[in-house]
Protein backbone atom coordinates (compact mmCIF):
# COMPACT_ATOMS: atom_id res chain seq x y z
CA UNK A 1 0.00 0.00 0.00
CA UNK A 2 1.32 3.44 -0.92
CA UNK A 3 1.70 5.73 2.08
CA UNK A 4 1.36 9.39 1.20
CA UNK A 5 4.28 11.42 2.53
CA UNK A 6 3.71 14.57 4.49
CA UNK A 7 4.45 17.67 2.40
CA UNK A 8 7.70 19.48 3.16
CA UNK A 9 7.91 23.14 4.22
CA UNK A 10 11.25 24.92 4.47
CA UNK A 11 11.57 28.10 6.54
CA UNK A 12 14.56 30.35 5.90
CA UNK A 13 15.26 32.46 8.99
CA UNK A 14 17.77 34.46 11.02
CA UNK A 15 17.54 33.26 14.62
CA UNK A 16 21.30 33.19 15.13
CA UNK A 17 21.78 36.74 13.94
CA UNK A 18 19.42 37.93 16.69
CA UNK A 19 19.14 35.05 19.21
CA UNK A 20 16.52 36.73 21.38
CA UNK A 21 13.04 35.73 22.48
CA UNK A 22 11.21 37.91 19.99
CA UNK A 23 12.91 36.68 16.82
CA UNK A 24 13.04 33.08 18.07
CA UNK A 25 9.31 32.94 18.75
CA UNK A 26 8.43 34.56 15.42
CA UNK A 27 10.33 31.71 13.77
CA UNK A 28 9.17 28.92 16.08
CA UNK A 29 5.50 29.69 15.61
CA UNK A 30 5.79 29.35 11.84
CA UNK A 31 7.71 26.09 12.23
CA UNK A 32 5.49 24.57 14.90
CA UNK A 33 2.29 25.81 13.30
CA UNK A 34 3.17 24.26 9.94
CA UNK A 35 4.17 21.03 11.66
CA UNK A 36 0.82 20.83 13.44
CA UNK A 37 -0.93 21.43 10.12
CA UNK A 38 0.71 18.34 8.69
CA UNK A 39 4.03 19.44 7.20
CA UNK A 40 7.49 18.06 7.69
CA UNK A 41 9.26 21.32 8.53
CA UNK A 42 12.89 22.20 7.91
CA UNK A 43 14.60 25.26 9.35
CA UNK A 44 17.53 26.73 7.40
CA UNK A 45 19.83 29.71 7.85
CA UNK A 46 21.43 30.64 4.54
CA UNK A 47 21.47 34.41 4.96
CA UNK A 48 25.27 34.81 4.69
CA UNK A 49 25.34 37.09 7.75
CA UNK A 50 28.03 36.65 10.34
CA UNK A 51 26.57 35.21 13.58
CA UNK A 52 28.55 37.77 15.56
CA UNK A 53 27.00 36.89 18.91
CA UNK A 54 28.48 33.39 18.62
CA UNK A 55 31.99 34.37 17.57
CA UNK A 56 34.78 33.35 19.92
CA UNK A 57 37.94 35.09 21.05
CA UNK A 58 40.11 32.53 19.28
CA UNK A 59 38.97 33.85 15.92
CA UNK A 60 36.20 31.36 15.25
CA UNK A 61 33.65 32.47 12.67
CA UNK A 62 30.69 31.64 14.93
CA UNK A 63 29.31 28.81 12.80
CA UNK A 64 29.68 26.10 15.42
CA UNK A 65 28.03 28.21 18.11
CA UNK A 66 25.23 29.22 15.76
CA UNK A 67 24.61 25.60 14.81
CA UNK A 68 24.56 24.57 18.46
CA UNK A 69 22.00 27.28 19.23
CA UNK A 70 19.71 26.15 16.40
CA UNK A 71 20.03 22.53 17.50
CA UNK A 72 19.10 23.45 21.08
CA UNK A 73 15.98 25.34 20.00
CA UNK A 74 14.87 22.65 17.56
CA UNK A 75 15.40 19.88 20.11
CA UNK A 76 13.67 21.77 22.92
CA UNK A 77 10.51 22.20 20.84
CA UNK A 78 10.47 18.70 19.37
CA UNK A 79 11.34 19.83 15.86
CA UNK A 80 13.98 17.15 15.42
CA UNK A 81 17.17 17.34 13.39
CA UNK A 82 15.71 18.88 10.26
CA UNK A 83 17.83 22.02 10.33
CA UNK A 84 20.87 23.48 8.64
CA UNK A 85 23.23 26.38 9.15
CA UNK A 86 24.81 27.12 5.78
CA UNK A 87 27.95 29.13 6.62
CA UNK A 88 27.89 31.30 3.51
CA UNK A 89 29.45 34.15 5.46
CA UNK A 90 32.66 32.15 5.81
CA UNK A 91 33.64 28.84 4.23
CA UNK A 92 30.31 27.57 2.91
CA UNK A 93 30.12 24.61 5.30
CA UNK A 94 26.71 23.09 5.88
CA UNK A 95 26.15 22.23 9.54
CA UNK A 96 23.23 20.11 10.66
CA UNK A 97 21.87 18.65 7.44
CA UNK A 98 24.41 17.66 4.83
CA UNK A 99 24.48 19.85 1.75
CA UNK A 100 23.04 16.97 -0.24
CA UNK A 101 20.14 16.53 2.20
CA UNK A 102 19.53 20.29 2.22
CA UNK A 103 19.40 20.42 -1.58
CA UNK A 104 16.92 17.52 -1.55
CA UNK A 105 14.71 19.36 0.96
CA UNK A 106 14.70 22.47 -1.22
CA UNK A 107 13.75 20.45 -4.32
CA UNK A 108 10.98 18.51 -2.62
CA UNK A 109 9.50 21.40 -0.62
CA UNK A 110 5.93 22.43 -1.26
CA UNK A 111 7.20 25.94 -0.54
CA UNK A 112 10.17 27.75 0.97
CA UNK A 113 9.29 30.66 3.26
CA UNK A 114 11.80 33.49 3.18
CA UNK A 115 10.96 34.77 6.64
CA UNK A 116 11.56 38.50 7.18
CA UNK A 117 12.68 38.57 3.54
CA UNK A 118 16.14 38.30 5.09
CA UNK A 119 17.69 35.70 2.78
CA UNK A 120 18.97 36.69 -0.65
CA UNK A 121 17.59 34.10 -3.08
CA UNK A 122 20.04 31.52 -4.35
CA UNK A 123 19.66 29.21 -7.32
CA UNK A 124 18.67 26.28 -5.12
CA UNK A 125 15.91 28.34 -3.48
CA UNK A 126 14.23 29.35 -6.72
CA UNK A 127 14.77 26.24 -8.83
CA UNK A 128 11.21 24.96 -8.28
CA UNK A 129 9.49 28.38 -8.28
CA UNK A 130 8.29 27.91 -4.71
CA UNK A 131 10.16 30.65 -2.84
CA UNK A 132 7.78 32.80 -0.79
CA UNK A 133 8.52 36.26 0.61
CA UNK A 134 7.21 36.93 4.14
CA UNK A 135 7.78 40.57 5.03
CA UNK A 136 7.53 41.15 8.77
CA UNK A 137 8.61 44.80 8.54
CA UNK A 138 6.58 46.51 5.82
CA UNK A 139 7.40 49.77 4.01
CA UNK A 140 11.09 49.61 3.01
CA UNK A 141 10.95 47.09 0.18
CA UNK A 142 7.64 48.45 -1.12
CA UNK A 143 8.97 52.00 -1.23
CA UNK A 144 12.23 50.90 -2.86
CA UNK A 145 10.32 49.11 -5.63
CA UNK A 146 8.14 52.19 -6.13
CA UNK A 147 11.29 54.32 -6.32
CA UNK A 148 12.77 51.98 -8.91
CA UNK A 149 15.64 50.57 -6.84
CA UNK A 150 16.84 47.86 -9.20
CA UNK A 151 18.60 45.83 -6.52
CA UNK A 152 15.36 45.42 -4.58
CA UNK A 153 13.39 44.58 -7.72
CA UNK A 154 15.94 41.92 -8.66
CA UNK A 155 15.87 40.53 -5.12
CA UNK A 156 12.07 40.20 -5.03
CA UNK A 157 11.60 38.89 -8.58
CA UNK A 158 12.48 35.21 -7.92
CA UNK A 159 9.72 34.81 -5.33
CA UNK A 160 6.44 33.21 -6.38
CA UNK A 161 4.26 34.88 -3.74
CA UNK A 162 4.49 37.85 -1.38
CA UNK A 163 3.12 38.34 2.11
CA UNK A 164 3.31 41.43 4.32
CA UNK A 165 2.54 42.15 7.95
CA UNK A 166 1.28 45.52 6.70
CA UNK A 167 -2.38 44.54 6.91
CA UNK A 168 -3.73 47.91 5.80
CA UNK A 169 -1.81 47.61 2.51
CA UNK A 170 -3.96 48.55 -0.48
CA UNK A 171 -6.65 50.32 1.55
CA UNK A 172 -7.55 53.91 0.68
CA UNK A 173 -5.96 55.36 3.83
CA UNK A 174 -2.67 53.47 3.42
CA UNK A 175 0.26 55.49 2.08
CA UNK A 176 2.52 52.53 1.36
CA UNK A 177 2.69 52.49 -2.45
CA UNK A 178 1.48 49.59 -4.51
CA UNK A 179 4.42 48.11 -6.37
CA UNK A 180 3.39 45.94 -9.32
CA UNK A 181 4.20 43.36 -10.51
CA UNK A 182 4.65 42.30 -6.87
CA UNK A 183 1.25 41.64 -5.29
CA UNK A 184 1.60 41.74 -1.51
CA UNK A 185 -1.01 39.84 0.50
CA UNK A 186 -1.72 40.76 4.12
CA UNK A 187 -0.92 38.34 6.92
CA UNK A 188 0.14 38.51 10.57
CA UNK A 189 2.16 36.65 13.20
CA UNK A 190 0.74 33.16 13.81
CA UNK A 191 0.43 32.40 17.53
CA UNK A 192 0.45 29.04 19.29
CA UNK A 193 -1.58 29.83 22.37
CA UNK A 194 -0.24 26.89 24.35
CA UNK A 195 3.27 28.38 24.19
CA UNK A 196 2.04 31.41 26.15
CA UNK A 197 -0.74 30.20 28.41
CA UNK A 198 1.60 28.64 31.03
CA UNK A 199 3.23 32.04 31.49
CA UNK A 200 0.04 33.91 32.24
CA UNK A 201 -0.38 35.38 35.68
CA UNK A 202 2.00 36.96 38.10
CA UNK A 203 2.10 40.30 39.83
CA UNK A 204 0.60 42.29 36.94
CA UNK A 205 1.31 45.67 38.51
CA UNK A 206 3.59 47.23 35.88
CA UNK A 207 2.91 48.17 32.28
CA UNK A 208 5.85 47.09 30.13
CA UNK A 209 7.19 46.67 26.64
CA UNK A 210 10.32 45.20 25.05
CA UNK A 211 12.19 46.85 22.21
CA UNK A 212 15.06 49.03 21.10
CA UNK A 213 15.61 52.69 21.81
CA UNK A 214 17.78 54.30 19.16
CA UNK A 215 18.24 52.68 15.71
CA UNK A 216 19.14 55.33 13.19
CA UNK A 217 19.43 53.08 10.15
CA UNK A 218 16.83 52.18 7.50
CA UNK A 219 15.05 55.50 6.88
CA UNK A 220 13.15 55.59 3.59
CA UNK A 221 12.27 58.50 1.32
CA UNK A 222 8.94 58.71 -0.48
CA UNK A 223 7.67 61.66 -2.51
CA UNK A 224 10.54 63.74 -1.15
CA UNK A 225 9.68 63.05 2.50
CA UNK A 226 11.76 61.03 4.97
CA UNK A 227 10.17 58.28 7.07
CA UNK A 228 12.11 57.00 10.06
CA UNK A 229 12.75 53.60 11.63
CA UNK A 230 13.92 54.31 15.18
CA UNK A 231 11.22 54.07 17.84
CA UNK A 232 12.92 56.52 20.19
CA UNK A 233 11.49 59.33 18.05
CA UNK A 234 7.98 58.19 18.95
CA UNK A 235 8.67 57.54 22.63
CA UNK A 236 9.93 61.12 22.90
CA UNK A 237 6.50 62.40 21.89
CA UNK A 238 5.03 60.80 25.02
CA UNK A 239 8.01 61.27 27.30
CA UNK A 240 6.04 62.66 30.24
CA UNK A 241 3.44 59.88 30.33
CA UNK A 242 4.70 58.52 33.71
CA UNK A 243 4.18 61.96 35.22
CA UNK A 244 0.55 61.92 34.06
CA UNK A 245 -0.29 58.50 35.48
CA UNK A 246 0.14 56.68 38.77
CA UNK A 247 0.60 53.52 36.71
CA UNK A 248 4.19 52.14 36.85
CA UNK A 249 5.62 52.10 33.31
CA UNK A 250 8.71 50.07 32.40
CA UNK A 251 10.70 49.90 29.17
CA UNK A 252 12.92 46.85 28.62
CA UNK A 253 15.29 48.23 26.02
CA UNK A 254 18.29 47.47 23.91
CA UNK A 255 20.33 50.04 21.98
CA UNK A 256 19.95 52.47 24.89
CA UNK A 257 22.81 54.91 25.48
CA UNK A 258 23.47 56.67 28.76
CA UNK A 259 21.92 59.94 27.61
CA UNK A 260 18.72 58.12 26.71
CA UNK A 261 18.68 56.31 30.04
CA UNK A 262 19.05 59.55 32.00
CA UNK A 263 16.32 61.24 29.98
CA UNK A 264 13.84 58.41 30.48
CA UNK A 265 14.48 57.92 34.19
CA UNK A 266 14.28 61.67 34.80
CA UNK A 267 10.76 61.55 33.38
CA UNK A 268 9.65 58.66 35.56
CA UNK A 269 10.16 55.62 33.31
CA UNK A 270 11.46 52.43 34.84
CA UNK A 271 14.25 51.04 32.68
CA UNK A 272 15.41 47.47 32.34
CA UNK A 273 18.16 46.12 30.11
CA UNK A 274 16.40 43.77 27.69
CA UNK A 275 19.48 41.56 27.34
CA UNK A 276 19.04 40.61 31.00
CA UNK A 277 16.26 38.20 30.08
CA UNK A 278 15.42 38.09 26.35
CA UNK A 279 18.03 35.41 25.58
CA UNK A 280 16.24 33.05 27.98
CA UNK A 281 13.05 31.89 26.24
CA UNK A 282 11.20 31.17 29.46
CA UNK A 283 12.21 34.45 31.07
CA UNK A 284 11.10 36.31 27.94
CA UNK A 285 7.64 34.75 28.15
CA UNK A 286 7.51 35.14 31.93
CA UNK A 287 8.24 38.87 31.65
CA UNK A 288 5.36 39.36 29.22
CA UNK A 289 2.96 37.18 31.19
CA UNK A 290 3.68 38.93 34.51
CA UNK A 291 3.12 42.41 33.04
CA UNK A 292 -0.12 44.21 33.75
CA UNK A 293 -0.42 45.31 30.12
CA UNK A 294 1.73 46.56 27.28
CA UNK A 295 2.23 50.21 26.41
CA UNK A 296 4.35 50.74 23.32
CA UNK A 297 4.91 52.83 20.23
CA UNK A 298 5.48 51.95 16.58
CA UNK A 299 7.87 53.13 13.90
CA UNK A 300 7.28 56.44 12.14
CA UNK A 301 7.24 54.60 8.79
CA UNK A 302 4.26 52.50 9.82
CA UNK A 303 2.46 55.30 11.64
CA UNK A 304 2.42 58.03 9.02
CA UNK A 305 2.01 55.66 6.07
CA UNK A 306 -0.64 53.63 7.97
CA UNK A 307 0.77 50.30 6.88
CA UNK A 308 -1.37 48.35 9.34
CA UNK A 309 1.69 46.67 10.89
CA UNK A 310 1.09 45.01 14.25
CA UNK A 311 3.88 43.78 16.50
CA UNK A 312 4.52 40.08 17.08
CA UNK A 313 5.42 41.06 20.64
CA UNK A 314 2.04 42.76 21.15
CA UNK A 315 0.39 39.59 19.84
CA UNK A 316 2.31 37.71 22.54
CA UNK A 317 0.95 40.02 25.24
CA UNK A 318 -2.56 39.34 23.95
CA UNK A 319 -1.86 35.59 24.01
CA UNK A 320 -0.90 35.94 27.67
CA UNK A 321 -4.22 37.65 28.36
CA UNK A 322 -2.59 41.04 28.80
CA UNK A 323 -4.21 44.16 27.30
CA UNK A 324 -2.24 46.20 24.78
CA UNK A 325 -2.14 49.97 24.20
CA UNK A 326 -0.13 50.65 21.07
CA UNK A 327 0.34 53.40 18.52
CA UNK A 328 -2.07 53.47 15.60
CA UNK A 329 -0.64 52.24 12.29
CA UNK A 330 -3.96 51.57 10.57
CA UNK A 331 -4.29 48.17 12.24
CA UNK A 332 -7.62 49.23 13.73
CA UNK A 333 -9.09 48.80 10.24
CA UNK A 334 -8.50 45.07 10.70
CA UNK A 335 -8.33 44.23 14.41
CA UNK A 336 -11.02 45.10 16.97
CA UNK A 337 -10.06 47.90 19.35
CA UNK A 338 -11.57 49.46 22.44
CA UNK A 339 -11.62 46.33 24.58
CA UNK A 340 -8.38 44.48 25.36
CA UNK A 341 -6.60 46.31 22.54
CA UNK A 342 -6.37 50.10 22.13
CA UNK A 343 -4.89 52.16 19.31
CA UNK A 344 -3.68 55.67 20.12
CA UNK A 345 -2.40 58.74 18.32
CA UNK A 346 -2.53 61.29 21.15
CA UNK A 347 -1.60 61.50 24.81
CA UNK A 348 -5.27 61.89 25.73
CA UNK A 349 -6.06 58.58 24.03
CA UNK A 350 -3.28 56.85 25.98
CA UNK A 351 -4.58 58.18 29.30
CA UNK A 352 -8.14 57.18 28.44
CA UNK A 353 -7.05 53.65 27.49
CA UNK A 354 -5.07 53.17 30.72
CA UNK A 355 -8.02 54.40 32.78
CA UNK A 356 -10.45 52.11 30.93
CA UNK A 357 -8.26 49.02 31.42
CA UNK A 358 -7.65 49.70 35.10
CA UNK A 359 -11.35 50.34 35.71
CA UNK A 360 -12.32 46.83 34.52
CA UNK A 361 -9.10 44.89 34.30
CA UNK A 362 -10.59 41.40 34.17
CA UNK A 363 -12.86 42.25 31.25
CA UNK A 364 -9.98 43.68 29.23
CA UNK A 365 -7.75 40.68 29.97
CA UNK A 366 -10.51 38.38 28.71
CA UNK A 367 -10.89 40.52 25.60
CA UNK A 368 -7.14 40.39 24.96
CA UNK A 369 -7.26 36.59 25.08
CA UNK A 370 -10.24 36.55 22.75
CA UNK A 371 -8.44 38.70 20.16
CA UNK A 372 -5.42 36.39 20.28
CA UNK A 373 -7.63 33.36 19.80
CA UNK A 374 -9.86 34.78 17.07
CA UNK A 375 -7.28 36.69 15.01
CA UNK A 376 -3.77 35.35 15.68
CA UNK A 377 -4.21 31.61 16.28
CA UNK A 378 -1.99 29.71 13.82
CA UNK A 379 -5.04 27.68 12.76
CA UNK A 380 -6.48 30.89 11.33
CA UNK A 381 -3.35 32.66 10.04
CA UNK A 382 -1.47 29.82 8.36
CA UNK A 383 -4.35 28.15 6.47
CA UNK A 384 -5.12 31.53 4.85
CA UNK A 385 -1.50 31.69 3.67
CA UNK A 386 -1.61 28.10 2.43
CA UNK A 387 -4.79 28.73 0.47
CA UNK A 388 -3.09 31.59 -1.35
CA UNK A 389 0.06 29.57 -1.94
CA UNK A 390 -1.92 26.73 -3.50
CA UNK A 391 -2.64 28.95 -6.47
CA UNK A 392 0.74 30.70 -6.64
CA UNK A 393 3.49 28.13 -6.16
CA UNK A 394 3.99 25.86 -9.14
CA UNK A 395 3.01 22.31 -8.18
CA UNK A 396 3.02 23.23 -4.52
CA UNK A 397 0.18 20.96 -3.53
CA UNK A 398 -0.70 23.00 -0.44
CA UNK A 399 -4.26 24.00 -1.20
Amino acid sequence: MHIRQRPIAVVLGTMTKMPFGGIVFITLQYLLGLKRLGFDVYYVEAHARTPSMFMTRDGGDGSEGAAAFINTVMTRFDLGNRWAFHALHHDGRCLGLSERALTKAYREAAFILNLHGATVPRAEHVETNRLVYVGTDPVAHEVEVYNGVQGTIDYLAPHCAFFTWGENYGNDDCGVPLCPPFEFVATRQPILLDLWEPFRGGRADTWTTIGNWRQLWRPVQLHGEMYHWSKHLEFLKFLDLPQRSAQPLELALGSLDEDGRRLLTANGWRIRESLDFTRDLNEYRRYIGASRAEFTVAKDQNIRLRSGWFSDRSASYLACGRPVVTQETGFSNILPTGEGLFAFSTMAEIEAAIDAINADYGRHCAAASRIAREYFDYRIVLPAMLEHLGSRCVGAGVA
